[in-house]
């Protein structure tokens, strides 16, 4: 609802949820049982899902505090000078 009222087109939810697993699978040492809960994906195996008792509040915090470093740390840009180009 906060795209619609934003009036952004070409982005979803799912867009973000996706962009946010590649970002903590691929940057990070956080358990996937911890990414997946952040992301509030059900337990597939029912044997998982019946001795997980825990919500891991702690680390799913820590993953987000992460996140939002990432997401609010400017990134550096670099700019190459091909040869034989004229500034």
């Amino acid at each position: 609802m906060v795209l619609r009222r934003m009036k952004i087109e070409g982005a979803t939810p799912h867009g973000f949820r996706s962009s946010f697993m590649d970002w903590a699978h691929e940057n990070t040492a956080f358990a996937k049982v911890v990414i997946d809960m952040a992301l509030a994906h059900a337990v597939g195996d029912k044997v998982e899902a019946a001795y997980r008792r825990g919500d891991l509040f702690e680390k799913r915090r820590k993953l987000m505090e992460a996140w939002a470093t990432f997401c609010s740390t400017p990134k550096a840009s670099k700019v190459v000078q091909f040869s034989g180009s004229r500034a």
